[in-house]
């Protein structure tokens, strides 16, 4: 799979990013792969044939300890589930969080193609599934029901957002 215009400019200005594999791991199937996006929030609620046509846009990248996965302030139009391993949030100079298996993040940047609002750093080797603006969009636009329940999901994560903050 191709990368994004924003991925390919950051990807090739020199920055320490992590490695990636274009297509999928010949280890992990469709329906692993639908199985994972069907544990992210924002598609919980989805049927299995539109978690299948995510699950046949979507690729695998690996990352070692310390490479950035997303840098704040970069452009972005990809979304992330952290299938193995480790990382840190950074907002400004930061730590607001972390992710491990089952998290996903990108979400924003996956929807209106704007900048990261946070870094996600490797803390230990990290297997990420991605998934581009585009496929997302497509898939939209053909099946608007599907919109509604994404909407839900981003709503709960905003929510969740502003109550960590309060603390």
């Amino acid at each position: 799979m191709s990368q994004s215009g924003p991925e390919m400019l950051v990807l090739g200005s020199g920055r320490k990013l992590g490695r990636w594999r274009p297509e999928q791991s010949p280890r992990r199937t469709k329906r692993e792969t639908a199985a994972a996006l069907a544990g992210v929030p924002l598609f919980v609620d989805l049927p299995k044939r539109h978690l299948n046509r995510l699950a046949e846009q979507s690729d695998v990248l690996t990352f070692g300890e310390g490479d950035a996965i997303v840098r704040e302030g970069d452009p972005g139009e990809t979304l992330f589930v952290v299938l193995s391993g480790q990382g840190r949030v950074i907002r400004g100079d930061r730590k607001v969080g972390s992710v491990m298996p089952g998290d996903f993040f990108g979400e924003l940047s996956a929807i209106d193609g704007g900048p990261r609002t946070a870094s996600v750093t490797a803390e230990t080797p990290v297997e990420v599934l991605r998934l581009f603006r585009r496929t997302l969009s497509k898939l939209l636009h053909d099946e608007p029901v599907v919109t509604l329940r994404l909407l839900d999901g981003i709503v709960r994560r905003i929510r969740q957002v502003e109550r960590a903050n309060r603390r």
